[in-house]
C-alpha cells in the first residue's frame, strides 16, 4: 500500500494555507512537504504535528491506496 495526503493538499488550498505557513504553524520542514507532495511516508510525530495546526485529524489528511505497479 502506498500513501496519498492528497486530502491535506487540498485542505491547505481550502484554507489558503502556504507550505510555509504549514512548516512554521507544525514545526515541520522543507523536506516533509517534499515527502508530502511525493506521497513518501513521514513519521506519525509529524502526522500529529501537521493535525494540531491544521484542527484536523490524520483521516482528514491521508489515504492508503493501493500500490500502482
Amino acid at each position: 500500500m502506498a500513501v496519498s495526503y492528497k486530502r491535506l493538499l487540498h485542505m491547505m488550498i481550502e484554507k489558503d494555507v502556504s507550505n510555509a505557513q504549514l512548516m512554521r504553524d507544525a514545526g515541520i520542514s522543507a523536506n516533509i512537504i517534499t515527502k508530502l507532495k511525493n506521497g513518501q511516508y513521514i513519521a506519525l510525530d509529524k502526522v500529529e504535528s501537521i493535525c494540531v495546526a491544521m484542527g484536523c485529524t490524520p483521516n482528514d489528511i491521508l489515504e492508503f491506496v493501493p500500490d500502482q505497479k
